[in-house]
């Protein structure tokens, strides 16, 4: 039976009271994660594991950044990953299925129009299929515009049981370091597998100079 989460607004909170001073100050937030274990894991963190991408609409590039950074976290936490393109198995392996989304935060001001932010347009929420690295619009202001980037990741026995499953998210500013995808997908996976599995139904926070 599949793990569900909870939407937090912690993240936005804490960005709506930490204003931007100006267009040219970097938000860069704290990276808050949750994660369930199942009751049995039988086989978790060990094996070959297979990562697939659910969401065929990601870039090229998003879907590499996130590959190559959920690797080495799963790699590190003794699995033997593979890379496939498609949703094909042949039930011998786990699976790890990850999304990943990056959506605006309402700006302070939305007197101006919106301004086009990554390449493309078009806006998305979590798991919808416009994530990072394809582009959002958010307003714009004197404060900047904001986002918050997701990442979650599932993690399924080869007869498809949920062993574990688990969400990151990061508020940002658009000039923030952590804007760029390699650097996002980074700190999502280091927070989200650190401590692997974690305790079922917890909740941390993992500031990035920590990572």
């Amino acid at each position: 039976m599949p793990f569900t989460f909870k939407k937090s607004t912690t993240i936005i909170t804490a960005l709506a009271a930490t204003a931007l001073t100006g267009c040219t100050s970097a938000y860069t937030g704290p990276v808050e994660v949750t994660r369930f274990v199942a009751e049995n894991p039988a086989g978790l963190g060990q094996g070959p594991i297979r990562l697939q991408f659910p969401n065929e609409e990601l870039k090229q590039e998003t879907r590499q950044a996130f590959a190559a950074a959920i690797a080495q976290e799963l790699s590190e936490q003794g699995y033997e990953v593979q890379i496939v393109s498609g949703p094909e198995n042949d039930g011998a392996v786990q699976i790890a299925s990850i999304v990943t989304a990056r959506n605006p935060v309402a700006s302070a001001d939305n007197s101006r129009g919106p301004v086009s932010v990554g390449v493309g347009g078009g806006t998305g929420s979590f798991g919808s299929g416009v994530g990072v690295g394809v582009g959002i619009n958010l307003g714009g202001g004197p404060r900047g515009p904001n986002a918050v980037t997701e990442l979650s990741v599932r993690i399924t026995s080869a007869a498809g049981e949920t062993l574990w499953e688990g969400r990151a998210e990061q508020a940002i500013s658009v000039n923030s370091d952590y804007a760029e995808v390699n650097a996002s997908a980074q700190a999502l996976a280091k927070a989200l597998f650190r401590d692997f599995p974690g305790g079922n139904g917890e909740t941390v926070s993992v500031d990035v100079t920590d990572l």
